[in-house]
């Protein structure tokens, strides 16, 4: 087991706000590939994490904002996951930082491993889906592997913005299949493919959470 922990600890204590999880068989074990989520709460920074480990034994690789670095314990918990810090753009040399952490997440893709990226970049306050940036597209079409798209569902009413504690309530989770992008491979990689390609991930996940990609 990677995570002994994650197994024996957090994941029975966190799954306590889990109502139910659908589509673990699509999950597949003998690839690498990109997991793509909805946001709308810290509870589901994690979610995914402890649904999935225990199923492919290997560590998810999160894209995750580098501000959360700054702090000790929340760093050592990032660098035991070997997560992948993403700059905001006040941050200094922020754009040559992003393409190191690209390049990072291309070399973990490249040697069979497993990549989670919230596309909407945020936390959704209401959660109702964002516009996405198209990073998860550029990584997808680099990589050349599958999107596993992700819809969660409730998060934000288990812990919502602002608030420190759960709540009483549940969420669902709903594991949608695999998406291929085989047809833009010996395709220049434009914005408007980019677009293309991240609008298609986004309303696969809008329809896993009955909503609808406005974007």
């Amino acid at each position: 087991m990677v995570y002994p922990i994650v197994k024996l600890i957090l994941s029975p204590i966190y799954k306590l706000w889990l109502r139910k999880v659908e589509g673990i068989e699509n999950v597949p074990q003998d690839k690498p590939f990109i997991i793509a989520a909805n946001h709308s709460s810290y509870y589901d920074a994690l979610l995914i994490h402890f649904i999935l480990i225990p199923k492919i034994d290997k560590k998810i690789h999160a894209l995750v904002n580098s501000l959360y670095w700054k702090y000790p314990v929340i760093r050592w918990f990032l660098d035991l996951g070997e997560c992948i810090p993403v700059y905001v753009e006040k941050e200094k040399y922020a754009k040559e930082k992003n393409k190191q952490s690209f390049e990072k997440a291309l070399s973990y893709l490249k040697n069979n491993g497993i990549i989670m990226i919230f596309p909407e970049g945020r936390r959704s306050i209401d959660g109702k889906l964002r516009k996405a940036y198209n990073g998860i597209a550029r990584l997808a079409l680099k990589a050349r592997v599958q999107v596993l798209p992700c819809g969660i569902i409730g998060a934000n009413k288990v812990l919502p913005v602002g608030k420190m504690l759960p709540r009483f309530a549940r969420c669902k989770v709903k594991i949608g299949k695999l998406l291929y992008f085989d047809q833009y491979y010996n395709n220049k990689i434009s914005n408007r493919t980019l677009d293309e390609v991240t609008r298609s991930i986004m309303k696969d996940i809008a329809k896993l959470i009955n909503q609808k990609y406005r974007y």
